[in-house]
């Protein structure tokens, strides 16, 4: 690598910002990692070229010497007697290229700062749960009931039976963490003796064995509160699964599924239905009794003339709005009815009625366009 042009090694420019070399660098590095291309003896090699050209750019000192002598130490010779590289680099810190290639890591683990122990912290909970449409408006209290891991209470959560206590584990030291060598690199790993929490149980507790949890039916009362709709989540905090030894408890997460109504059909706010009316009520105009989601009946007066399919609206006679004093509207289509049966009589009368009425001009106009269509 004497010959070598770090510059164009790293593909950039000999006025390049501190910025641009390590964006370079790193391009290059995750490129031709050895872990990335085992049994590679090319890529181990322009890893190598690439890793000894950042380590003398990324300095400024060394970078100087570079740009005015050729090499790092001021000779004017080339890199030969162990001036640059990659086995004899100690001074080398690559935890700020790969800290996103070695997540496993956590930190940085070539002597920064110090590894977080495993989180122990129970889990979130999720809770499906149906109502009828009539709790959604009303509001109500439903109780549920599940399996899930709770607080022991015989070892008051410490897992360790009584008079005894955790002790700090042998392999971590009590860190949680471990070191492991991966190709080049050291890298920080998870404790398999403690499973990261840096403490291992002499004497378990004989009823959660050692996990300061153990599981048990629960029941809760949940409020619904009035407007829920399909989907909405209720988060009940501290009612999840409990912590390993006393680690934090998870939330318990309700989701609402609401069920389809015989009669009403919601949209948001809003509430609709059809109702069937007598054909006559259409013609000569009426009212009908309406029943309403709050399980109360009004009266829709029907104009004369109303058309099949016309929709009317009542105000506030819908679902209330979450969060909200205000409620939405409810809106009626009607359907007219035609008898299937007639008497003589109702006969008779229909067939005087059909001679005195005439089409409106509007339905004039269609059926003569319709006339014209088969001439």
């Amino acid at each position: 690598m004497s010959g070598s042009d770090y510059y164009n090694v790293l593909g950039i420019d000999k006025g390049a910002s501190e910025g641009d070399i390590k964006k370079a660098y790193r391009k290059l590095a995750m490129q031709y990692h050895p872990d990335k291309n085992p049994g590679d003896k090319a890529s181990e090699a322009k890893f190598k070229e690439v890793s000894q050209a950042y380590e003398i750019l990324k300095n400024s000192e060394k970078r100087s010497n570079y740009d005015n002598y050729g090499s790092r130490d001021g000779k004017p010779a080339g890199f030969g007697g162990g001036g640059g590289g990659f086995e004899n680099s100690g001074d080398m810190n690559f935890n700020d290229i790969f800290s996103d290639f070695f997540s496993e890591a956590g930190g940085r683990g070539g002597g920064g700062s110090r590894a977080k122990k495993a989180d122990n912290g129970g889990s979130d909970l999720r809770y499906n749960i149906e109502i009828p449409l009539e709790d959604a408006f009303h509001g109500s209290t439903q109780e549920i009931s599940f399996s899930v891991n709770q607080s022991c209470t015989k070892c008051d959560s410490t897992g360790s039976s009584k008079g005894t206590r955790a002790q700090k584990c042998g392999s971590c030291r009590g860190s949680g963490r471990v070191r492991a060598q991966q190709g080049f690199f050291v890298v920080e790993q998870t404790c398999a003796n403690c499973k990261g929490s840096g403490e291992v149980i002499p004497d378990p507790c004989s009823k959660c064995f050692g996990s300061g949890r153990h599981d048990k039916n629960k029941k809760l009362q949940v409020k619904i509160p009035k407007g829920v709709d399909n989907g909405t989540r209720i988060r009940l905090e501290g009612e999840g699964e409990a912590g390993i030894r006393g680690g934090r408890t998870g939330d318990l997460y309700i989701f609402v599924n609401i069920l389809t109504h015989k009669f009403f059909e919601r949209d948001g706010s809003s509430i609709k239905c059809e109702v069937p009316i007598k054909f006559t009520t259409a013609i000569l105009g009426g009212s009908v009794e309406i029943p309403t989601i709050a399980n109360e009946k009004v009266e829709l007066k029907i104009p004369a003339g109303t058309q099949s399919g016309s929709t009317f609206r009542l105000k506030n006679e819908g679902l209330p709005i979450m969060s909200s004093a205000l409620k939405g509207d409810m809106y009626i289509k009607v359907n007219i009815e035609i008898p299937d049966k007639l008497s003589s009589k109702q006969k008779e009368l229909l067939k005087e009625l059909d001679e005195d009425l005439t089409l409106s001009p509007k339905a004039e106009s269609v059926f003569n366009k319709f006339k014209d269509f088969f001439k």
